[in-house]
């Protein structure tokens, strides 16, 4: 993997990860100086509530690249590996339409809220900048599902990549089931 993309996905991983730390953090503060000392920001829920966006929006895309979003696919598995990928291709470049439409809606909506120029609610901040996450993480959400579609094409991927819970609760259930045997010999 070629060394700018290595950095741009810790780089994502990263910025996933403070986001939730700062959310953390900010929502902790305000707590403690609600319930201690009877104060607190005026702006701790909204800023709170920008970075889950913003978390939200960028784990979209991250859980379109590790696979960890959840799908049904009882039909598509029970196909052939041609029919697979066919599916594969028909399903991510839908997905890639709709990202498309979603994206182009958030820029739109982006450039009406720079237009007209209004401030956050308790942010001293213009809206558009902390909105930014729309575009933002649907540009990168196009980006990994053309990814994967690429891969489908290319033939290093029979299908689109989905977190398969039954699976892993059976895994689970027999490795209960095996201790429980060896617990009781």
């Amino acid at each position: 993997m070629p060394l700018l993309i290595r950095i741009a996905n810790r780089l994502e991983e990263a910025l996933i990860g403070l986001l939730l730390a700062a959310m953390t953090l900010v929502t902790f503060v305000q707590i403690v100086l609600r319930y201690v000392f009877n104060s607190g920001f005026t702006w701790a829920m909204e800023a709170t509530t920008f970075l889950f966006g913003w978390m939200v929006l960028l784990g979209i895309s991250y859980g379109v690249k590790v696979g960890s979003h959840i799908g049904v696919d009882v039909w598509v598995k029970k196909l052939g590996e041609r029919n697979r990928r066919i599916v594969g291709i028909v399903a991510s470049l839908l997905c890639v339409a709709y990202a498309v439409l979603m994206l182009v809606a958030a820029w739109n909506y982006e450039r009406s809220l720079y237009a007209v120029g209004i401030d956050a609610d308790d942010i001293p901040v213009q809206r558009w900048i902390l909105l930014l996450a729309l575009p933002v993480g649907f540009a990168l959400l196009v980006w990994r599902i053309a990814q994967l579609a690429w891969r489908i094409l290319t033939g290093k991927q029979t299908s689109v990549l989905v977190a398969d819970e039954a699976a892993e609760i059976i895994l689970d259930l027999k490795a209960d089931s095996s201790f429980a045997q060896e617990a009781r010999r």
